[in-house]
């Protein structure tokens, strides 16, 4: 051991707490988290203050980035250049910070997650805005501290005229803790900061109103409101971030394309593009033909190209949840507030903002009252020369040197050192009358200065005012639009708030295929039409069932084998009245043995009193009813549920929603009918098979369809229609056309049916004359006068045509020739639609009466 050394015995445990505290408050302090006021880490803060000294103002001419990061590392940051570099070309993307802090000349990477280029390729200045941070910096406004040398002064913080936390955020790991601070649109900001100026006491809750939501540099949108106003309200929250993609329409090629435009905040772009390949390949991702990335000069661009039977929302719907695309941001708001490490929310940040540049604010005013003072001083002592111009001029002349001149004019004018000085220094020139006059009005507009710096430290109001005013020219200057936009989700919002109640007409074809068209493009025409083209259809496929409905109904699909499944109407793709539509197995999940055969439309399911006194009444082919309350289907699975037990070799074929109280017929292929009251058939569980409601004519009869029409209802008619396009209205009972009324039978004062009432599970009566040239019957509706019949063949030629032109004939006759049919043409579906803004002048066709009408 050397002279004058010893040795201290130390508790290593103690020790290394010690030393760990240490290292982890400079990570903290010197590193890894940014300050509240200005935004900034030290390297960030250094590499401006350097570029500052170089002179790199935002009109000067680039200089090479190696020389910056030579001149940050030789004065300020002695680290490794990587980390200056780094950070410098950080600032200078404009993908990765909102506003950009530095102008960038050269290769500074791209969004595909490209290298920059060597330090010594490409070149920097400061941004425009980033002078907003450094503007009055050596008017005294903040603390300057000792380089790590200690031969130069550094600035411990940038007096930033822009919240530059807020707008450009910041993310970084210390130990034991991390920040993440995602950035905001500077216009909001400014609007925020001059809200709560105006008024203290605001609430985070307030300040949403000027400041909405993160606003990221590559645009995107946020899906959810709920994590952002989390993290407004606690400093931290998770925001879910989507890139923003439009469904365009290939119509050459008879496809749609997924068209990418904006990506999440700091997603590798090659990255996503890639995955999205791999889960194509992998057949995770069905449906998608085709991946190009289109990015160039002016944006970004991919575009994902779909096979002709894909659903468009729903492949994009799985690329949210498989890729990048949808990506989400925990946010964790820790700053340094003094020194210290805290977690903030949206109010602490613009407090701690205003007060800051209060404080600048300050100590600029008392910086430029003092130089003032000093000024005015000055000014002082020459004017005092120039009223004893003679005296001072023979004083000067006579003295032996300009110390003893100085000496003089002290004690002969009482002037100080400072003021005597100055005027041996003035030039002669000042002496002229011009001159002199101009020392006067500086002097005046001097004290005028003075009177007005120390107003300002006087009083609060005006310093806020000044704040609100360099608050908004900031935000005159690089405010600009929002770029990522907000979408509130079902926990935010109703979504119904956002969807008009339109009404749309909802088309499924024989392969499952579906799409709701607004209801007013189809033409009403007269009877006997050729009709409209109203689906494009493969060949083996044609469009099988139409039904009406508004926007906000629930639809209730029951499938052949008996399941139920829920949609809400906007949530079927809508499409054009020619296009084909959407798989309705990638709308809900049916399996793939099964198909949708009857539909049901409510209005809601949360009433109690409409659940227990409205009855869903279900048939099957073979000619089986059951009924069942509408409760037992007000709680939908996205599995869907068994809403009828059906019998091996039967299949469901038509779903009814009823109010107890009604006559329910039961149509058959042959053309018989039944009529029986709903109370016959007593209510039952989901899963139970159902009663028998008719008997079949012979092995190849088959039920047809069903109406449910309530008892007291006369306004009501039974519409058949065959299958070669044949068909008639007729009356429930005997209605005597001159009073609207019904026909009495004269002995029991009854009303004279038409269909007779019978018990359930008979033949039933004739309700059509089936003949070779009509076809067997295919339908059975009950409609109005009101209504509109829509009528579509299997060829996919569809006829829309109000029943007021179809009149009422008797049950056993032939009917009317409804569409005339192409050879080998028959039709598929028939639906009624109640009447909408129909639109084209109606088309006259042929009626062709039968003799025994």
């Amino acid at each position: 051991m050397a002279d004058g050394e010893r040795i201290i015995p130390i508790n290593i445990e103690e020790e290394m707490k010690t030393a760990y505290i240490d290292y982890s408050m400079s990570v903290i302090v010197s590193r890894a988290i940014p300050d509240v006021r200005d935004g900034l880490k030290p390297v960030h803060r250094r590499v401006l203050y350097g570029m500052l000294d170089l002179g790199l103002a935002s009109n000067k001419t680039y200089k090479k980035s190696a020389r910056i990061v030579g001149e940050v590392l030789g004065k300020y940051h002695p680290h490794g250049d990587g980390s200056v570099y780094d950070a410098m070309v950080r600032m200078a993307q404009d993908w990765s910070l909102r506003y950009p802090l530095v102008d960038g000349q050269g290769n500074f990477g791209s969004l595909d997650g490209d290298s920059p280029a060597a330090m010594r390729y490409t070149e920097a200045r400061l941004s425009k805005i980033a002078e907003e941070l450094l503007a009055d910096i050596n008017k005294d406004t903040v603390d300057f501290q000792n380089n790590f040398d200690d031969t130069l002064k550094e600035p411990t913080v940038l007096p930033s005229r822009v919240p530059n936390l807020l707008v450009n955020g910041s993310s970084g790991i210390a130990v034991g803790m991390a920040t993440n601070i995602l950035p905001h649109n500077l216009t909001e900001v400014c609007e925020g900061i001059i809200a709560y100026i105006d008024n203290k006491d605001i609430t985070t809750e307030e300040l949403m109103q000027y400041i909405k939501a993160p606003d990221f540099p590559t645009g995107g949108i946020i899906y959810g409101y709920e994590g952002v106003k989390e993290a407004f309200e606690t400093g931290r929250g998770r925001i879910v971030l989507r890139g923003k993609a439009e469904i365009i329409t290939d119509e050459k090629k008879d496809r749609e394309i997924i068209a990418i435009t904006e990506i999440p905040y700091q997603v590798n772009k090659e990255v996503l593009v890639a995955k999205i390949g791999e889960l194509v390949n992998e057949k995770m991702i069905e449906g998608i033909s085709d991946v190009k990335d289109l990015s160039n000069r002016e944006g970004l661009r991919i575009e994902i190209y779909l096979k002709r039977d894909a659903n468009a929302p729903v492949v994009l719907n799985q690329l949210y949840t498989a890729t990048q695309l949808q990506s989400s941001f925990g946010v964790n708001n820790i700053a340094l507030v003094d020194g210290r490490p805290m977690l903030i929310g949206l109010r602490d940040f613009i407090k701690h903002f205003v007060n800051f540049r209060h404080e600048v604010v300050v100590r600029r005013t008392k910086y430029e009252l003092n130089e003032a003072e000093k000024r005015a001083h000055i000014l002082e002592g020459l004017l005092i020369a120039l009223d004893n111009l003679d005296a001072v001029i023979k004083l000067i002349r006579e003295a032996a040197d300009p110390e003893n001149a100085k000496a003089g004019l002290i004690s002969n004018f009482s002037l100080s050192e400072i003021q005597a000085k100055a005027i041996l220094e003035m030039r002669l020139q000042r002496l002229t009358g011009l001159e002199r006059d101009k020392i006067k009005n500086e002097y005046a507009e001097v004290m005028q200065l003075i009177s007005k710096l120390k107003e300002i430290l006087e009083q609060e109001p005006l310093r806020m005012q000044i704040i609100k005013d360099e608050t908004t020219e900031v935000k005159d200057k690089y405010g600009d639009a929002r770029r990522t936009e907000i979408v509130m989700t079902g926990n935010d919002i109703n979504i119904e708030d956002l969807i008009p109640d339109d009404h749309f007409v909802i088309t499924i074809s024989h392969l499952g295929y579906i799409k709701r068209t607004q209801a007013n493009l189809y033409r009403t025409q007269g009877r006997g039409g050729k009709g409209s083209k109203g689906g494009a259809t493969r060949e083996e496929d044609f469009i099988q069932y139409i039904f009406s409905a508004t926007a906000h109904e629930y639809l209730m699909f029951f499938t052949e084998q008996g399941q139920c499944f829920w949609l809400r109407v906007y949530e079927v793709p809508e499409g054009a009245k020619t296009s084909k539509g959407r798989p309705i197995q990638n709308l809900v999940q049916i399996s793939k043995d099964d198909k949708v055969k009857a539909f049901i439309n409510v209005k809601r399911l949360d009433d109690e009193a409409t659940l227990q006194n409205q009855f869903v009444v279900l048939c099957t082919k073979l000619g089986v009813i059951k009924k069942t309350t509408l409760e037992a289907y007000s709680r939908p699975r996205a599995s869907g549920i068994r809403a009828i037990n059906v019998r091996e070799g039967d299949t469901l074929l038509e779903a009814r929603l009823t109010d107890g109280n009604s006559n329910i017929m039961l149509a058959t292929r042959y053309g018989n009918a039944i009529r029986f009251p709903e109370e016959k058939v007593r209510p039952m569980g989901r899963t139970a098979a159902g009663v028998r409601g008719v008997t079949l004519q012979g092995k190849d009869d088959e039920l047809v369809g069903m109406i449910c029409v309530p008892k007291d209802d006369l306004s009501k008619t039974v519409m058949v229609v065959s299958e070669k396009g044949f068909g008639k209205r007729s009356y429930l009972d005997e209605i005597d056309p001159e009073t609207g009324k019904p026909v009495l039978d004269a002995e029991t004062g009854e009303v004279i049916p038409v269909y007779r009432i019978t018990n359930r599970g008979g033949k039933g009566v004739k309700t059509i004359q089936v003949t070779e040239k009509t076809g067997k019957l295919i339908s059975v509706k009950d409609v109005t006068n009101e209504d509109d019949l829509m009528i579509i063949t299997k060829s996919g030629i569809t006829i829309r045509l109000p029943l007021k032109d179809v009149r009422v004939m008797g049950r056993a006759t032939q009917g009317v020739t409804l569409i005339r049919l192409d050879e080998n043409d028959e039709i598929a579906a028939v639906t009624k639609v109640t009447e909408t803004n129909g639109g084209d002048e109606p088309v006259e066709g042929e009626v062709i009466e039968n003799g025994e009408e």
